[in-house]
């Protein structure tokens, strides 16, 4: 996934799925010793104080291990350990930045005066936050990431952030979070990145773990299907998702899954997507498929 952003890598120290599983067989202290997210902050200084106190939190990171816990070895469904969440890090920052490159004017700039790099701390927030409830649940995580997470963004922006503009910045933050569940409502377009963002990671192994468990279903079949996600300039639009395939299952995840999260996001007039299917061991039904948003 590096095509995401030259400057990062998405998936680090091999595939998702055994890193994940790895994680989880070890003990706290263990298991957020490396954790370390890493983006191109590209001169935004409140985004790189933001992630250096992130980076340095062993009670953020601990949830992040627990909520793995959670979902790979209890529960044996995708990845939610730290990994998906710098790929959603790298995923939000990259549309976003895509978008406002393009004009797209951030919600937060529209509607409160703030800057493009205020709405970078906020798409950055809310994917460091989005599901730190699954350590409590899954079942009703986003509400409980709601609470966990706002007392810690209030230390994390300490001295970053005056009132009234912290309170906005959380806000936002918890509007984003809560909205990116399955029926979530998003009502700004930073909140629309994240509940996209957090569906394209689908790439190289984050939902494989119940197929190769020995889980075979339309989902897990089609989420083994996915190899690459790519985001770049659209030819009609700002935004270009591309995706490819091993074999035309993924399908499923596109038209099924993403399309569920694009619509309703608020990035509909702005994003294409377009899956490819790249295999000479399968007849092609498809070779390529435009999503209908």
């Amino acid at each position: 996934m590096s095509h995401l952003d030259p400057e990062i890598e998405q998936r680090i120290d091999g595939p998702v799925s055994s890193e994940a599983v790895r994680e989880t067989r070890m003990t706290p202290a263990e298991a957020i010793e490396g954790m370390r997210i890493r983006f191109p902050e590209r001169g935004n200084r409140k985004l790189r104080r933001v992630i250096d106190r992130a980076n340095a939190d062993a009670q953020l990171k601990a949830w992040w291990h627990v909520s793995n816990v959670n979902a790979v070895a209890r529960m044996q469904i995708n990845d939610h350990s730290w990994v998906h969440i710098q790929v959603v890090v790298n995923i939000a920052l990259k549309l976003l930045r895509q978008l406002t490159k393009h004009g797209v004017e951030p919600s937060a700039v529209r509607d409160y005066g703030l800057t493009n790099e205020d709405s970078e701390v906020i798409v950055v927030l809310s994917a460091l936050m989005h599901c730190v409830g699954m350590s409590v649940h899954r079942r009703g995580h986003e509400d409980f990431s709601l609470f966990l997470s706002e007392p810690k963004m209030r230390d994390l922006l300490d001295g970053i952030y005056d009132e009234p503009e912290r309170t906005v910045v959380i806000s936002e933050v918890l509007q984003a979070i809560t909205s990116h569940r399955s029926d979530g409502e998003p009502l700004a377009l930073e909140a629309g990145i994240l509940r996209v963002a957090d569906a394209l990671d689908m790439a190289k192994g984050r939902s494989r773990i119940p197929f190769e468990a020995g889980s075979v279903s339309m989902h897990s079949l089609s989420a083994a299907a996915i190899e690459e996600v790519t985001i770049e300039d659209g030819d009609e639009r700002p935004v270009k998702i591309g995706i490819l395939m091993n074999n035309s299952s993924g399908l499923f995840q596109v038209d099924g899954l993403l399309k569920a999260k694009l619509r309703g996001s608020g990035l509909e007039p702005y994003v294409e997507v377009i899956a490819h299917i790249d295999t000479e061991n399968e007849k092609r039904l498809v070779s390529v498929y435009r999503l209908d948003l």
